[in-house]
């Protein structure tokens, strides 16, 4: 079985290997965006949005640094837009 998932590891362990900075930052985003995804599905109707959005724009940014030193253009831009969308989001809220 473990052969199976072989791959998989070995291609986790070259990540890690080639910028472990990066890797526990991407991580870190990770762990974010499942841990917002899971509070904004637990509190519907009424998420805490003022606590979430912020939360959610950080590690949206952390994944732009990410996808930057990657030299991933689809990621930047992606991880860039949500920034500045949730950002103007975040921002229409308080006012």
């Amino acid at each position: 079985m473990i052969e199976l998932f072989r791959p998989t590891l070995e291609w986790i362990r070259n990540d890690w290997n080639s910028n472990r900075f990066r890797f526990i930052v991407e991580l870190l985003a990770w762990a974010i965006s499942i841990g917002c995804s899971v509070t904004m599905a637990l509190t519907v109707p009424n998420p805490p949005l003022l606590y979430l959005y912020p939360v959610w724009i950080s590690g949206c940014a952390l994944y732009a640094w990410a996808a930057f030193t990657r030299k991933s253009f689809g990621m930047l831009a992606n991880y860039v837009l949500l920034t500045t969308i949730d950002t103007i989001g975040l921002f229409r809220m308080l006012t």
